[in-house]
């Protein structure tokens, strides 16, 4: 797909004046700016979590927050979504079943500020990792797809494209299309967005991957594991905890994906294409 054929989210960036020097010469100008905004996202009536994220693709970004982080098991637990503007920010407003709500109040935590380091305001160790469901085997993947996948989530980043401001995330089909993307200031939040939208399309998320054009935290590990996709791709490193996660969980961890260069972590077997001395 070429990027003119993908539109910029509304309300995603916005033209501000700027002043610079290019080529020793100074210039006065206008240029696009990522929107960056609180989020916060209420259950119930009860307020959970205040983000900092591009205010786009909301729905999204409400649904697979709550599918990642464990509040619903699945989308029928989310009967609606309301969004609420204010001169501070954005208030999602969730209506979810009595099941998830009980669940959201046995797990409570603050967690404002999570996009930066993604523990924020954890209130125990118990919080920080979760018992996640096994993965299914998935198709047989190879690091030709892998490599395809990267490249078409690069060329699908509109946003970046305009603002050099966000990260992405893409969901990818066995053959390396990417047919999901969503992009955020945000990486957690570009991968929560992605999950909504995989839980909202009628794709099975076992039979591609995601890729995204962050490092591969834990927290990547997790919502990946818990989206029910099989295999992560990383355009740079993992981290010691995230390949653990996903070595326990049998998640396909692949760091350093460039060009047709790639690191794989975890369960190679997923893989297929690699050098016969690989």
């Amino acid at each position: 797909m070429n990027l003119s054929d993908v539109p910029l989210r509304p309300g995603s960036a916005e033209l501000l004046p700027v002043r610079g020097v290019r080529a020793l010469q100074a210039f006065d100008n206008r240029d696009w700016v990522a929107v960056e905004v609180p989020v916060a996202l209420e259950f119930n009536g009860i307020a959970h979590a205040v983000m900092l994220a591009t205010p786009a693709d909301l729905a999204d970004f409400a649904l697979g927050f709550a599918l990642s982080e464990g509040i619903l098991l699945g989308r029928n637990e989310l009967y609606g979504v309301e969004e609420a503007y204010g001169p501070e920010g954005i208030t999602l407003k969730l209506d979810v079943a009595s099941a998830a709500f009980a669940r959201l109040k046995e797990r409570r935590r603050s967690m404002a500020g999570r996009t930066g380091c993604g523990l924020c305001g954890t209130e125990s160790l118990a919080h920080v990792t979760r018992a996640l469901p096994p993965l299914a085997d998935g198709p047989a993947l190879s690091t030709r797809a892998v490599a395809r996948g990267m490249r078409e989530l690069a060329s699908m980043q509109v946003l970046q494209k305009v603002t050099g401001a966000v990260h992405a995330a893409a969901w990818c089909s066995a053959e390396g299309e990417a047919l999901l993307v969503r992009e955020d200031v945000g990486r957690h939040n570009a991968l929560d967005k992605l999950v909504g939208a995989l839980a909202r399309s009628s794709v099975a998320a076992s039979t591609g991957f995601i890729a995204v054009t962050s490092r591969a935290s834990f927290e990547m590990v997790q919502k990946t594991v818990a989206a029910g996709v099989p295999l992560l791709a990383a355009v740079s490193a993992s981290t010691s905890l995230a390949t653990a996660i996903a070595q326990d969980t049998g998640l396909t961890l692949a760091g350093f994906v460039r060009g047709d260069d790639l690191v794989i972590y975890t369960h190679p077997w997923r893989l297929n294409g690699l050098p016969a001395n690989a």
